[in-house]
Formats: structure tokens, sequence, C-alpha cells
């Protein structure tokens, strides 16, 4: 705009007029006039050749675009509030593509802004006007590669997130420690914890500098700093502790990738104070992680353990009672035996002819049933003593697990049909059908042979203790005889009753719907 000189005001003039009766006064206010008639001309001009009413117009869309860019930051900072409050991690793949559709519609509100600087920078042909253009440009590229890079951080925990919900491996977990039991593991995570105690306590968990002020108040400073280090490593164990308690073995590695990016976003958010959480802490942190997921399958695998052990145990007590009762049979026979014979011999003595041979008869088939009980007594006095003594039995269920899977097993029970009994009772739908009952006086032994031969086509390759094989009849009978030198009967065909005729009623069933 045209800035009027001092002496080329009215009253100045108007005074030089005033003194006209002094001539040279008024000489030099005609001389005025006409030097500030020629300011204004030349005023004019450079206004009119700078473009200065069009810059004017201009400053209206100027203020418009300042104000767009302004309801788009807030639009974003709604966006990012809004995924915040996500609470159902189901729905984030809806929330996803809300997400991508919103950056798309600001990318062509960014691009559209860009062509309005373009032509207002175009038609802007004054020098201080075009430097603010492309200063508001180049804040404009800045906002982009912001909004950009927070655009990508989003998406991250978007995929952070839905890893936590899809499972990352099927595959077998390789133990990092391999402790031998839970108490080592439980040891081991109580040092891990304390020294991560110790670097909070000498404050050695993080990277800082105290010599701080605020103003010129190093007291408030050095406050700040430390207040900061505590929210900070508050922040970082809540997350961790977080994820530790929730690692099962379907998560631990997308929560290893959780506790790494807190690490790197709180390091992000502090620098600006110079605080940084130390990787040696984080490593602590992640050692805990790995720690109490074998911890907890350590403590689940003894458990099961213990279980078995449990499960041996009544059923040696079982045995130990079958064979007790059994015992007291035979003895109690044994001794009615003894007695008739007594009897039977005292008759003798005072019968006739007549009489004696069918005493006779009598008193031999007695001495046969006393020879018999004894050699029972025997076996069940054997099996007292020789607590190795048992079956190894062979049982198959197609109904319930298909053609080929068998379970090798092993009891001490007087009855080992009783123990087949009860494996089938609940646990399954149809009853076990029995391939081979194989007694030995080192029924263990035998058993884990045929065990350890058939490592490779064990159904549950994680757990030992589960004794089902998926093998043919044939490769079974052949380990037998390989490490039994009796002679033993198989049965090659599983009778599967129930689970046949359930087959009929279910076709007859299909026929008559169809």
């Amino acid at each position: 705009m045209y800035k009027e000189k001092w002496y080329h005001s009215p009253w100045i003039i108007g005074l030089l007029f005033g003194l006209w009766f002094f001539v040279i006064p008024l000489i030099l206010g005609i001389i005025l006039i006409i030097k500030r008639n020629k300011a204004l001309k030349n005023a004019q001009n450079l206004w009119k050749d700078n473009n200065i009413d069009e810059i004017l117009v201009l400053q209206y869309p100027i203020k418009k675009l300042k104000k767009e860019l302004v309801e788009l930051e807030e639009s974003k900072e709604k966006r990012l509030n809004e995924l915040n409050e996500i609470e159902v991690i189901s729905n984030l793949v809806d929330d996803k593509k809300q997400l991508n559709n919103t950056i798309e519609e600001l990318r062509a509100q960014k691009d559209t802004l860009l062509t309005e600087v373009e032509e207002i920078t175009s038609v802007a042909n004054a020098v201080e006007d075009k430097k603010k253009v492309i200063q508001s440009i180049e804040e404009l590229n800045s906002k982009k590669t912001d909004i950009i890079n927070e655009i990508s951080l989003v998406q991250e925990e978007l995929i952070l997130l839905k890893d936590e919900q899809l499972m990352q491996s099927f595959g077998f977990y390789e133990p990092k420690y391999g402790f031998e039991t839970s108490e080592v593991y439980q040891s081991k995570l109580a040092d891990i914890r304390k020294q991560q105690q110790q670097l909070v306590k000498s404050k050695e968990a993080t990277n800082h500098f105290l010599d701080w002020a605020i103003g010129d108040d190093k007291k408030k400073g050095k406050e700040f700093i430390l207040d900061t280090i505590k929210l900070t490593l508050r922040a970082f164990n809540n997350e961790c502790d977080n994820a530790i308690s929730k690692v099962k073995f379907n998560n631990i590695e997308s929560n290893e990738k959780r506790i790494r990016k807190v690490y790197e976003d709180l390091n992000k958010l502090t620098d600006m104070q110079q605080v940084s959480i130390k990787r040696k802490y984080l490593e602590l942190k992640l050692e805990e992680l790995y720690l109490k997921y074998e911890f907890e399958q350590k403590k689940q695998e003894e458990k099961e353990e213990q279980q078995a052990i449990k499960e041996r145990m009544r059923e040696e007590a079982k045995a130990l009672k079958e064979l007790e009762k059994a015992k007291e049979k035979v003895e109690k026979e044994e001794k009615h035996f003894v007695q008739a014979i007594e009897k039977m011999n005292e008759q003798l003595s005072t019968s006739n002819d007549n009489e004696k041979e069918k005493l006779l008869d009598k008193l031999r088939e007695l001495e046969r049933q006393l020879e018999e009980t004894k050699k029972n007594k025997e076996d069940v006095l054997y099996r007292v003593q020789n607590t190795r003594a048992g079956y190894v039995y062979i049982i198959s269920n197609i109904g319930s697990f298909g053609e080929d899977v068998y379970k090798i097993g092993m009891t001490r029970r007087l009855e080992p049909l009783d123990r087949v009994k009860e494996l089938g009772d609940a646990s399954v739908p149809f009853t076990f059908d029995v391939h081979a009952m194989i007694f030995s006086e080192d029924a263990p032994t035998l058993e884990n042979a045929i065990h350890k031969a058939l490592t490779h086509k064990k159904v549950n390759k994680v757990n030992d203790r589960k004794e089902f094989f998926r093998v043919s009849l044939q490769e079974i009978e052949d380990l037998v005889k390989s490490n039994h030198n009796k002679t033993v009967e198989f049965t090659k065909l599983a009778q599967a009753e129930d689970y046949r005729k359930s087959l009929t009623l279910e076709k007859d069933l299909l026929q008559e719907i169809s």
C-alpha cells in the first residue's frame, strides 16, 4: 500500500498556502502539491504493475486453505482416537478398511489442496507472497510425511493385534532353557525379577541425564526427569506383565514383538528428555517371557506325570488287592480239600470192601483237586512276590480311533480283562477289542521294548505317556515274538460289534430318509 510522506500531508501544504503573502511558502506549497500528485501516480502504477489487487483477492482462498488444513488435522486426530477406543479385536478388520478409506479421502483432499496451492502460486507474482506460498507447500509436505508415518504405525499396531488372534505356528516349540524341574524355572524367574528390581533401584534400567533445569531451577529439572523415568518404566512393566501373564504356545512370538515395539515407542516418546530404557532391561523382560512360558509347560508336564503315577499306584493297589483275595481263596480251598481228604481216609478205615471202591474214587478226585489248588496257590504267591509279573495287552477301538491304531499297555491285575473294560467304560464311545493278552514274568520290560521299537509310530508324539500307535497288527506280532520266548495267540479281526451295528443302523436311517 501507498504510505504518504509527512511533508505531503494536506495540513503542511495548507499551512504553506496560509503564508502566501510571504510568497516563498506559496511556491513551496505548489511544489509539494506537484510532488504529492506525482508520488500518488507512481504508487498507483506500482500497485497495478505488481497485481496487488489480485493478491488481496487471493488472501481469502489462502485463509480457507489453512482452515481446511486444520480440519484435516482434527479429522486425523479423531480417527486415531477412535482407533484407540477399539475394545473388540474381531472388529479390527472392518476398522482397518474404514481407516484405509479415510486415508484415501485425506490423500484426495491433499491432492486438491496442492492443486489449489499451485494455482495460487501461478497467480501471485509478488516476491513476498511467493515465499509465503512456497513455505505453505513445504509445511504441507512435512505434514503429509508425518501422516504417512502415523498411518504406517497404526497399520503395524493392527497387524500385531491380529497376530494375537491368529495362531502363528503349529510347530514344535524348541525350549531355550530345558531345566529338569519347575522349581529350577521358578528359581530362575525369581532371579531374573530380582535383577530387574536391582536395575530399577540403582537407576540403571534407563539411560538418562539428570543435569536439567526448568527455567533456572535445576532441582525442578531433576524431579521432572526422575518422574519421566518412573512413568516410562511403569508403562513398560505394565505392558510386559500383561504379555507375560497371557503367554501361550500360539502367541509367544507376537508377545515378544509387542514388548519390543513398546520398548521402541516409549524410547521415542522420551527422546526429547534424553531418557531411554536400556537394552539390558529389555533382554531381561524377554528372558522372563520365555522362562514363564517354559515354567508353565513344565508344571503341566509334572502334573500329568503325577497323575500317571497316581494311576499306576491305583492300578497296583487293585492288583495287589485282587492277589490277596485270590491267595485267601486258594488257601481256604486248600484247607478244605485237606480236611476232606483226612475225613475220607477215616471213612476208608471203617468201611467195607464195597464202600471202599467208591470212597477211593472220591479220594483220588479230592487229591487231584488239592494238587490243582496247590498249583494255583503257587501261581498266586509268585504273582504276589514278583511285582514285575503281569500282562501286556494289545487292544483296538476302530469306532473311536480308526483302523490300524492300537493301544499297548500293561497291567498286573489277576483278571486283565477287567482293566480293558475300565478303559472302555466312559472315555470312548465304543468298547475295546482285545487282540492279544501276553503274560510275562517281566511285563514292564516287554512293554517298554515294544514302545521303544514303535516310537516313530506314536499317534501323540509330544506326550510319551499316551500308549496309542498307528501300526499294523503284524508288525506288533513280530515285535512280541522277538522280545517274548513263549507262544502268543493273536486275534487278527476286531469284532467292533457296537461300531458295526451303529454303521448298519445309520445306513438304514439314511435310506429311510432318502
